[in-house]
Order: C-alpha cells, then sequence, then structure tokens
C-alpha cells in the first residue's frame, strides 16, 4: 500500500503542478489505488489502459527520439537476462538442481538394473537353473554368472573366487555341488561370450549406482545437511524433487509436506469422500515403520513438522549445519518412546535453546576454518607473485648482460687487429689503400707484454671452443 520513492520521484517530476485534474493511465488497480492515497491523482484502469501500453510499446521507437528499434530489442533482451538471472542461485554449493537430477538418476538406474537382472537370471537361467535359488541377490547373481560361465569348467580350484564374490564358503560349496548335478542344457561359446558381456554391463551399472549415491550424500551434506540428519538423504532428495527445489519445500505449510507424494491418493478421497491419506513421501522414512499401526499418522504429522522446519533452517541459513538436524530427530525419538511407554518428551523451546548454542560454536569454527584457508590463500598467491617479479627480474638482467658481453668481445677483437696492425706496417714498405687505417695504425701504440699475454690467452681459448664446437 506504500507507493515506492522512485515511483513517487518520477510522478512528481512527469506530471504538470496541477496534476489533481490528470487522469493517469496505470495496469493494476492495486498501484492505482496507492496513487491515488499518496498524491490525490485519479487513476485509470481497466481494458482501454493496457490496449494504450500495447500501442506505446509497439511504437516506442518512433515516439522516443533518438531510439531505434534495434537499440529497443537489446534493452528488451538485456532486461529478460538480468531478471533470469536473479532467479538463478549463484552459490554453487547450495544448489539444489543437481540432487533433484542425481535422485531421479538413481530411480531410474534401480529400475533398469533390476530388469536387467531379470534378463540374465532368465537368460543363464536355461543353462544353470539351480544358481537362481542359491543367490537370490540381482547384482551378484551376475557377478557369478560372469565369473562360472560354463557350469561344466568348474571345478575346486575355483571356489576361493567363488567364496570372495559370495562371501560365504556355504554357498559357495553348495553352488559347485549344484553345477555337478544340474539339469540345464549345454551352451555355446557365442551365447557364453553374449551372457558375459551383458553380465559385465549390469554389475559396471550397480557400480555406478553405488557411486552416485555416495554423491548424493556429500551434496545433501552441503545444501540440507538438517533435513538429511533428521529424515535421511535419500528421502530427503525425494522431497526436494518433488517440491521443485528447497525453497518450494521450505515454503510449504507442514500439513503439505505430510503428504507430498500422495496426491492421487488425497484427490480421490476427496472426490469419493473417504479418508485422506496420512503421509507419502515420508513414508519411507524408519519413524513411521518403527510406530505401531495406531500411531503411524500422529507420527507422520509430527515428522511432518520437524521436515519443514529443517527445511526452512537449511534454506535461509548463512553457514549450514546439521546440529539442528540432529536435534530434531531426538525430539522425534523422544515421540515415538512417548508414545510406546508415556515417557514425556522434552520441550521445543528448551531443545531449540541447545540446538542455537551448539550452532553458534559450530558457525564460529567453520568461519575461522574459512579464514585460514583465505590467509594461506593469500600467501600463496604473494609467494607465486614475488616470484614472477623475481624471475622478470632475471630475465631482465640477463638481457643487459648480453649485450656487455658482445662490448667485451667486440673490444677484444679491435685489440687483436691493432696488434697486428703496426706489424704489417713495419713489414710492407707501401702504404695501404684505405688511409683511414694508416693513420690509426700511426696514431696507436704498441701494446704492452702483459695485455699481449692476456690476447694471446684469449686467442688460445677461442680456438679451443672452436675446436670442441666443430668436433
Amino acid at each position: 500500500g506504500v507507493l515506492h520513492e522512485d515511483l513517487r520521484l518520477l510522478l512528481d517530476t512527469a506530471l504538470p503542478p496541477k496534476r489533481k485534474k490528470v487522469v493517469l493511465g496505470v495496469g493494476d488497480a492495486k498501484m492505482g489505488a496507492a496513487v491515488l492515497e499518496e498524491l490525490g491523482v485519479q487513476c485509470q484502469t481497466g481494458g482501454v489502459v493496457a490496449e494504450l501500453m500495447r500501442g506505446i510499446r509497439l511504437h516506442f521507437p518512433a515516439l522516443v527520439r533518438g531510439l531505434t528499434a534495434q537499440s529497443a530489442a537489446k534493452a528488451q533482451l538485456g532486461l529478460g537476462h538480468s531478471y533470469s538471472r536473479a532467479k538463478v542461485k549463484f552459490n554453487v554449493h547450495r544448489v539444489d538442481n543437481m540432487i533433484i537430477q542425481s535422485i531421479s538418476l538413481l530411480d531410474q538406474l534401480d529400475k533398469d538394473i533390476n530388469t536387467f537382472s531379470m534378463r540374465v537370471r532368465e537368460w543363464y537361467g536355461y543353462h544353470f537353473p539351480e544358481l537362481i535359488k542359491i543367490v537370490p541377490e540381482n547384482s551378484m547373481y551376475c557377478r557369478v554368472a560372469k565369473f562360472i560361465g560354463n557350469r561344466r569348467e568348474l571345478s575346486e580350484e575355483s571356489l576361493e573366487g567363488l567364496e570372495e564374490i559370495v562371501m560365504d564358503s556355504a554357498k559357495a560349496q553348495a553352488i559347485l555341488e549344484a553345477s555337478r548335478s544340474s539339469m540345464g542344457m549345454d551352451i555355446s561359446p557365442l551365447d557364453l561370450i553374449n551372457i558375459e558381456s551383458f553380465s559385465r554391463r549390469v554389475i559396471s551399472l550397480s557400480e555406478y549406482r553405488k557411486g552416485l549415491q555416495e554423491y548424493l550424500r556429500s551434496k545433501m551434506s552441503q545444501v540440507a545437511p538438517s533435513l538429511s540428519a533428521l529424515i535421511g538423504e535419500v528421502v530427503g532428495a525425494r522431497l526436494i524433487s518433488h517440491a521443485g527445489s528447497l525453497t518450494n519445500l521450505a515454503k510449504y505449510p507442514a500439513s503439505t509436506v505430510q503428504i507430498l507424494g500422495a496426491e492421487k491418493a488425497l484427490f480421490r478421497a476427496l472426490k469419493t469422500r473417504g479418508n485422506t491419506p496420512k503421509y507419502g513421501l515420508i513414508f519411507h522414512s524408519t519413524f513411521i515403520g518403527r510406530a505401531a499401526a495406531k500411531n503411524k499418522g500422529r507420527i507422520s504429522r509430527y515428522l511432518a513438522n520437524k521436515c519443514t522446519i529443517a527445511s526452512r533452517i537449511d534454506c535461509f541459513s548463512e553457514v549450514p549445519t546439521s546440529v539442528f538436524g540432529d536435534k530434531l530427530r531426538e525430539q522425534v525419538e523422544e515421540r515415538l518412546a512417548f508414545y510406546e511407554t508415556g515417557e514425556p518428551p522434552r520441550k521445543n523451546l528448551e531443545v531449540m535453546k541447545e540446538a542455537v548454542v551448539e550452532a553458534n560454536e559450530v558457525v564460529a569454527e567453520v568461519k575461522r576454518r574459512q579464514e585460514k584457508k583465505e590467509k594461506k590463500r593469500k600467501k600463496r598467491e604473494k609467494r607465486r607473485l614475488e616470484a614472477l617479479a623475481a624471475a622478470a627480474e632475471e630475465g631482465a638482467e640477463n638481457s643487459m648482460m648480453e649485450p656487455e658481453e658482445n662490448d667485451v668481445g667486440a673490444k677484444k677483437k679491435k685489440k687483436k687487429k691493432k696488434q697486428q696492425q703496426p706489424e704489417e706496417a713495419e713489414a710492407e714498405a707501401e702504404p695501404e689503400e684505405n688511409g683511414v687505417e694508416e693513420e690509426e695504425e700511426e696514431e696507436e701504440e704498441p701494446l704492452p707484454k702483459k695485455k699481449r699475454k692476456i690476447v694471446v690467452e684469449a686467442e688460445q681459448e677461442e680456438q679451443e671452443e672452436k675446436k670442441k664446437k666443430k668436433k
């Protein structure tokens, strides 16, 4: 009901001084009422205003000087991007989209592994039908079928390998005895190769499922630690997936969370005027399974309340911790004991006070660790920059030293020439064609003995270096 300051300033500057006589076209009735209350300007709403706004939007580049249709389209695109970006979560550690995808993939993998394992059972059962009763578990059956292959080749030597797979010496012995007296038909090597390759695929799928479950656990501990501590990672992920996001789950009341996943049963009960469902997805938690039949509805209602609290804590807390989830789980345990033995549970206020104290300690510890990590990262960055600066300085010094060495080499060569030139001048009577060189020879004096020795040694070193290079 309060008009925004920017809108009020805009209306004050845009409207003429006698604005009480002006009729303003506003698309929203609530905003029109707010303008009338704040500024005393009559506002008109309805279909005519919507049509006018549509026309203005269509011919906006023609109405505004200096605005082209292309720039207006760019502005609309930028506005759309900024609006969409505002809805996206930027914290990569708190993204619940990965949880939704992983729990959906986990459910799909369960169905596929079950279907494929039944196919392996049927396929390999023609050759070794007795194995189905001895090894009922799907993934273990596929491993055993891949290990055995042709049952006629199974012997006492392969008993140790069987024991490693089935984790039971009695089962391994039973498999060996059943293979000797099996009523299954013989199998060709080509069929056996196909069965083994298919079993290998099923085994790899089951191993990938285990890895995916670990990934889901780690992701839930980062995104929703309290909810996963209260009800478990898988059930919590199913609730988040069904709600669409953790934020949507936090917005739901406890009554909705209680029957989340049982919408069909709810609408059927409302249509037929029967009993509404007591629980939905939270039925898979251990608490409802442990409760007595008469207490299942009561404990599901209580658990839904605690799930709502946990999801809101996870959604709106800056540093997520599992302290509140552990405390809420203790409360549900106490309520279960109260239904069974009549022992009164603790009050919610006392438990939450304890949880707040513990959570503050945990948050302080987490912040200290983060500060330490940040300091270490800054130190590493500083060392790296110093090393880069030192390397750059060394490169500059080396580049400066190279021309100096070249100058020294050139000076030595000049000295050699100067020594050779007076000797040639003495030997030859006729002057050389180059008059400049003659003048230099006349001006230069012969080198002293020490310098001559140095020059001779330098020449010898150069000759040795040349020989080494040639070799």
